[in-house]
């Protein structure tokens, strides 16, 4: 059987490579869980300072396999419960692990794919890149991608995209601050592997420690982000440098 995820590294950088070309990477329960332990060994591991999410084949990640139906009965309950609580938990995992994230984007990012690709740290976008959420299109709700979706991005661009199934090119999701940069199909991954190089240079206990603060303070109304960015910085003086 074909590993579904590829686990390569290019000194302290990781990249992790969704391998499921065939299904255009669709996360299924297999991929959800190989993804979810390479993370986590990703933070565990003192060697690694920055990871990189790609894509094999012809795109990053088109949502999560529908391939198979989902229909809800008492004895398949258990099963569809706990692999929503699976998926839920990797998104989670991606601004809680301590080691930024970059996601390099190529082709179709829908969906639960749209979620992963912006639910990294940093966004790079190829020009054949598009993003999307076509879960009403296809007679699904748009649950799990909505939450996500109201948390990464405005709310006005967030219904539009959820409610219009329209993909959106990766130079007007730059321009909606999704993407941090848009470059030609054969330089996605130099230009990812050359921003994650650049990260790698610095102090790691720094790095994510940065991270850290980010995303809490991202919760936080303005006073107690800044109070506790204030007891942070008292707390990271004591380190050495």
């Amino acid at each position: 059987m074909d590993e579904v995820l590829l686990i390569e590294n290019r000194g302290a950088v990781r990249l992790l490579t969704l391998n499921r070309p065939t299904k255009l990477n669709a996360l299924n329960a297999d991929l959800v869980h190989a993804l979810t332990d390479g993370l986590r060994a990703a933070q565990a591991d003192d060697s690694v300072s920055v990871l990189i999410l790609a894509g094999s084949g012809r795109a990053f990640c088109a949502g999560m396999d529908t391939s198979t139906p989902r229909v809800l009965t008492t004895e398949s309950r258990r099963n569809l419960v706990c692999h929503a609580d699976d998926s839920v938990a990797l998104f989670n995992l991606l601004t809680r692990i301590d080691k930024p994230i970059i996601a390099a984007v190529h082709g179709y990012a829908l969906g639960a794919g749209c979620s992963l690709a912006l639910g990294g740290d940093l966004v790079v976008a190829a020009e054949s890149a598009r993003f999307g959420y076509p879960e009403l299109k296809a007679g699904l709700t748009a649950s799990t991608v909505s939450a996500h979706a109201a948390h990464v991005m405005s709310k006005k661009i967030a219904l539009e995209l959820l409610l219009l199934c329209e993909n959106i090119a990766p130079q007007r999701a730059y321009e909606l601050g999704l993407v941090n940069r848009v470059v030609a199909n054969d330089q996605l991954q130099p230009a990812a592997l050359a921003m994650a190089e650049t990260i790698a240079k610095w102090n790691s206990e720094f790095v994510a420690q940065t991270k850290r603060t980010f995303h809490r303070a991202a919760s936080l109304d303005v006073e107690q982000a800044m109070e506790m960015a204030r007891d942070i910085s008292v707390m990271m003086a004591r380190l050495p440098q």
